[in-house]
């Protein structure tokens, strides 16, 4: 039995919509569903309940094969859940099950985020540094099969499941992907998902760059440290490109970092306990340092927040592409001890009062991924200073030979390697959209406006 009094009221709305589901749905319904439904008056609700129960002792009673009412329920259900919205869901008792194993942090996966976008199921990110992003695999692909099953008609908790297996495991995406003339298949091997939430590092000195791959509990922490460590910042990039988002009080965290006052983001639903407002505070908050926030198609729910919010705020510059889209509220509802209801509760609403649900946020300045080519500074030098340049170019190559024998001496691990904190002018160069934030940020550092 459900516990709570709304629970028990949501039971009543399920048994009429099941009913629908059951008969399927007319054409004309469908066009019903995108309107508004008007409270069911108590006999509508008493004849929903009886329509249910005698579609049901019908199927029992006439059906070809014999029924196991409790399989058919969860069936009707499932498609129930899936006719509300792409979030929401029924969960059997795996389904629960499997739940306790995603929150734990580790788990046996792709390391890929996934999400409904006009009917196809789409790569809201692949998640940094986990098997997903290292098989190439991008923010926008429509997932169309996995491994030899088609999508189409897939719940996203369908679909996690055969996606999730045991650590060194293979399975093969086929995906469609933008400017691509055919599927592509990619195999991707499966592996424990151990996700690095931030990444500091920095851009000629002065400027902090931090790429924040996910909201998980650790992010407005290792932020802050950062910040701290930093403490000659003059300017800061948020890279929230491909962030499928995470927990809410780490996105409302991260602004307050920066926001000292108002409303960050606020929910609302069609119960009272549903409405809330997460309001910034005045401790701890720079309001001062110039901010450039990244986003693109792979940002959503947490990192939309965190990104519009700073936007509305006046408090940062937002660059890149346009953000998925994800700005509704899921809550499971445990129904008796092993099964559960994921259903959509509530929308966020950022602090100008829009919502991001379907629309997601769109950059101050759009700028598309790519890179840019350009010449480095060729040789001119004045005919008097000719010989003693070659002179000097000789030495440097004679230097250079013998410094070579020198590291192929040693062994690989005592090679040099790249400095991993700093991000150098030719990794600028290979990504627009940082560029392009960097150049904003430097702008901002000069006249001040970041303030």
């Amino acid at each position: 039995m459900i516990q709570k009094s709304k629970k028990i009221m949501l039971v009543g709305f399920l048994a009429t919509c099941l009913s629908a589901y059951l008969f399927g749905v007319s054409a004309a319904a469908k066009e019903n569903l995108a309107k508004k439904y008007k409270p069911s008056t108590p006999k509508e609700k008493m004849d929903a309940y009886i329509k249910f129960t005698q579609i049901l002792n019908i199927i029992e009673s006439q059906y070809v094969d014999e029924i196991n009412t409790t399989s058919l329920v969860d069936k009707a259900l499932r498609g129930l859940m899936t006719n509300l919205d792409a979030h929401s869901s029924f969960m059997d008792t795996k389904a629960f099950k499997d739940l306790s194993v995603q929150t734990k942090g580790e788990f046996g996966g792709l390391g890929i985020s996934i999400g409904m976008k006009d009917g196809a199921l789409t790569v809201i990110a692949p998640i940094k540094d986990t098997p997903a992003y290292k098989a190439g695999i991008k923010a926008g692909d429509i997932i169309l099969k996995i491994d030899d099953e088609a999508t189409l008609g897939m719940t996203i908790d369908e679909s996690v499941k055969r996606m999730r297996g045991k650590p060194k495991t293979s399975v093969e995406l086929t995906i469609i992907r933008k400017n691509e003339p055919k599927p592509l298949k990619i195999k991707i091997v499966r592996d424990i998902i151990k996700i690095q939430s931030v990444y500091a590092k920095t851009i000629d000195k002065d400027i902090l760059y931090l790429l924040i791959s996910s909201f998980d509990q650790k992010v407005v922490k290792s932020i802050q440290k950062a910040i701290d460590e930093h403490n000659n910042t003059a300017g800061i990039i948020l890279d929230l490109r491909n962030n499928p988002g995470g927990l809410l009080d780490q996105a409302v965290g991260v602004v307050d970092l920066f926001v000292d006052k108002g409303v960050i983001v606020s929910q609302k639903g069609k119960q009272k306990s549903e409405n809330i407002a997460y309001k910034a505070h005045s401790e701890h908050t720079d309001i001062s340092t110039p901010i450039v926030t990244l986003v693109n198609g792979g940002s959503a729910s947490a990192s939309e927040i965190v990104s519009g919010a700073l936007q509305d705020f006046n408090r940062s510059i937002i660059v890149g592409e346009k953000t998925f889209g994800k700005g509704s509220v899921q809550v499971v509802m445990p129904i008796g001890k092993d099964e559960a209801l994921k259903l959509t509760v509530a929308r966020y609403y950022l602090p100008s009062g829009r919502t991001i649900q379907a629309v997601g946020v769109t950059p101050d300045i759009i700028v598309h991924l790519g890179k840019i080519e350009y010449e480095e500074e060729t040789l001119s030098i004045k005919e008097r200073d000719l010989k003693k340049h070659l002179e000097e170019e000789l030495e440097k190559l004679e230097k250079k030979s013998v410094k070579n024998r020198e590291i192929n001496a040693t062994s690989e691990d005592n090679e040099t390697k790249e400095d991993e904190t700093v991000i150098t002018e030719e990794q600028l160069y290979m990504d627009l959209q940082l560029k392009s934030a960097v150049d904003i940020l430097n702008a901002l550092i000069i006249t001040n406006k970041g303030k």
